[in-house]
């Protein structure tokens, strides 16, 4: 008997990438420079801080710590966010604008759930956060560039027809880019003429390295409007940044109607997150320490960020440009003249041992492929030398394997 070929996967499975299985496995391995994922500092958690939190949590709480929990997250944690955002922003927030999610990227995931149809249209940054891109591929959504700068003349248009804006305008995921007061409230005042949701992203705004970021678009909104909050913007924070990401805790800010159905499609998700990390999670935040310790690791990234700049300036600049961010844990580099394609860099750079993210996997169009994203929060100062060391071995490997470019270097 001839066997019956199985069912073929879904079709949005080929227009997506294992770039993110890839450097989550490099940064495992002791052989590899991995300046590719977007991960904090494994030697700088707070062990002694989270064992001391999980025991008072544990004696706190009980049993009702190990339990199935409300789908929209621990109570007690849902009313402290509330508190926080509500100090913050100087607006009124309560536990009805606050979702308790497996860290933001459930979050952005739940978003496309509750919000988008195939071929429905979201603005969105360009070039832009790869998982947001990953979590609304299955839907497949057309795109249509956020416009910052205000020259583009079909962008009000666009954004009337959108589902929903997503911007990242604190030290932006990949580029590292802050976004400027006026541009946050120029985009505002489009989303509320437009009448769509916009989705504010913010899992960097702790890593300040020259200075704070100023007021979220959050913040923008409460300022403007009195009373209890039911406005467009769906800001999203985390804990995986300021303290740990194997917490995964993260949370939506939101209007009390756009929580309730995230809670709606949550439960058919994961029907309750974690009450025992959420209840560590509550110890820490009571006692403000996510903020101490985002404080205390800030002097790390900031040498960090400077060695790698500082390196690839003596090894790369013939071949790439970058801004020094000013916050965030990522430096975004631009071929000069279109002649490397990182997608190709790329797998030099692994022969090399030394990873990074190319360029093409945050492009909604798939087409820039002369950018690569860099991470510095990772890796020790020594380390990151010796990836920027490596990368120049492999970018001198790639032209010498392409006779057009050979005389461009080495």
């Amino acid at each position: 008997m001839i066997a019956k070929q199985r069912p073929a996967y879904a079709e949005w499975l080929q227009s997506t990438n294992n770039i993110s299985q890839q450097f989550l496995a490099f940064g495992g391995r002791a052989d590899v420079v991995s300046l590719a994922g977007g991960l904090p500092a494994a030697e700088l958690y707070p062990v002694a801080a989270i064992q001391a939190a999980t025991e008072r949590a544990l004696t706190r709480h009980g049993t009702a710590a190990l339990e199935y929990g409300a789908i929209e997250g621990f109570p007690a944690l849902r009313q402290l966010i509330a508190a926080r955002v509500s100090a913050e922003t100087g607006g009124t927030f309560t536990a009805a604008n606050v979702l308790v999610t497996t860290g933001s990227m459930q979050a952005l995931d739940l978003i496309g759930k509750v919000l988008l149809d195939a071929g429905d249209l979201i603005v969105a940054q360009s070039p832009t956060y790869l998982g947001a891109l990953d979590s609304w591929r299955p839907r497949g959504p057309r795109y249509h560039k956020l416009d910052w700068e205000g020259e583009d003349a079909g962008f009000t248009t666009a954004l009337a027809q959108a589902k929903f804006g997503y911007s990242v305008p604190n030290y932006s995921n990949p580029t590292g880019v802050l976004v400027s007061q006026d541009r946050r409230a120029a985009l505002l005042d489009k989303v509320i003429a437009a009448g769509t949701w916009l989705v504010e992203d913010d899992p960097y705004q702790s890593i300040q390295l020259d200075g704070p970021p100023g007021p979220s678009i959050l913040s923008q909104y409460a300022a403007r409007h009195a009373g209890p909050y039911d406005g467009p913007v769906i800001y999203l924070g985390t804990l995986s940044k300021s303290l740990v990401p194997g917490l995964r805790v993260g949370w939506v800010i939101a209007a009390p109607g756009m929580i309730q159905t995230l809670a709606l499609a949550k439960q058919a998700s994961d029907l309750s997150s974690s009450m025992f990390t959420h209840a560590v999670a509550l110890e820490l935040l009571e006692q403000n320490f996510d903020q101490e310790h985002g404080r205390s690791i800030v002097p790390h990234y900031r040498e960090r960020r400077d060695a790698l700049c500082d390196e690839a300036s003596r090894r790369l600049a013939d071949w790439f440009d970058w801004e020094v961010p000013v916050g965030g844990m990522f430096v975004w580099m631009r071929n000069r003249d279109r002649t490397i394609d990182t997608d190709e860099l790329y797998r030099f750079a692994v022969e090399e041992k030394v990873a990074f993210v190319p360029s093409s996997v945050f492009d909604f169009t798939g087409e820039d492929r002369f950018a690569m994203r860099v991470n510095f929060t990772r890796s020790s100062p020594e380390v990151i030398r010796e990836g920027m060391r490596r990368l120049e071995r492999a970018i001198g490997n790639y032209c010498s394997a392409r006779p057009q470019l050979s005389g461009l270097r080495p």
